[in-house]
């Protein structure tokens, strides 16, 4: 299979407006099972001929435009490789390499992106190039870009620690709801407090968070998480509690943990 993926990044590569594709996700991080996914980036600059993409996928293939799939996931396709998973995942290299330079400078976005509940965080397209395999490279930009993602940005390290205030932020509006007994809201923030402490772990640890998949199991190995930062947000997730006592007690219990890892994050 790996072979016919990487002829499949030829002939991608050669699609007027093309500049490279990457081999990203579990399998380009040596973590995927006998089923994952195979995940092509694939960068373009300016015009992309759609036309000559379609094509290229075969009949019956839906192939997204650039905006197809909502702000960040530029757009691509889903196809079946003898029975296999592989997706084309259109990346604008000239908005990444704009996000890279923000985060170089400790600047990043947070956006609406179907299929991202907790939002698309821009630090998402270095650290995918960060992370990823070159496949096709015609030009070398990628590989370029791949070598100046290694290393995780000062500048972008400091911010996402120190954005871990709006957990306590999210859980004092939470105690609101708690009063209403409004469990959807609470939940809500929940969910997005444990995002910006998941974060802010994997930022201190200068390791690149690309989605929320996978991302508890990871920043409660890391070595400022606090003791048993896993078992303690599954269980907050669990059973948040349907009443204004059960909420209010999930809120204490949250509001201890973020108290232990901003501590712990030296903010």
């Amino acid at each position: 299979m790996r072979a016919i993926i990487e002829d499949m990044a030829g002939q991608l590569a050669r699609v007027p407006g093309v500049v490279g594709v990457m081999l990203g996700g579990s399998r380009a991080r040596g973590e995927h099972l006998p089923g994952s996914d195979w995940d092509l980036g694939v960068y373009y600059r300016g015009t992309l001929d759609l036309d000559a993409l379609r094509e290229l996928a075969g009949p019956g293939v839906e192939v997204a435009g650039p905006g197809d799939w909502g702000p960040w996931v530029n757009g691509g396709a889903w196809l079946q490789v003898d029975g296999v998973a592989v997706d084309w995942i259109l990346r604008d290299l000239d908005r990444v390499e704009r996000v890279w330079a923000d985060c170089r400078a400790g600047r990043y976005e947070v956006g609406i992106q179907p299929g991202h509940p907790l939002g698309f965080w821009s630090p998402c397209y270095p650290g995918e190039i960060a992370l990823g395999q070159v496949l096709a490279d015609p030009a070398g930009e990628l590989t370029q870009l791949k070598r100046q993602t290694i290393r995780y940005p000062e500048p972008l390290r400091e911010a996402l620690t120190a954005a871990a205030w709006e957990a306590g932020f999210l859980l004092d509006i939470a105690a609101k709801s708690a009063a209403r007994a409004d469990t959807l809201h609470v939940s809500l923030c929940l969910s997005r407090a444990v995002g910006v402490l998941v974060q802010a772990l994997y930022a201190h640890d200068r390791r690149w968070c690309l989605n929320e998949k996978g991302a508890l199991a990871v920043a409660e190995q890391l070595p400022h998480a606090p003791a048993d930062f896993g078992p303690r947000v599954r269980s907050l997730l669990a059973a948040p509690g349907g009443t204004e006592e059960a909420l209010t007690a999930t809120i204490t219990r949250a509001r201890e943990l973020t108290r232990e890892t901003v501590t712990a994050l030296g903010h």
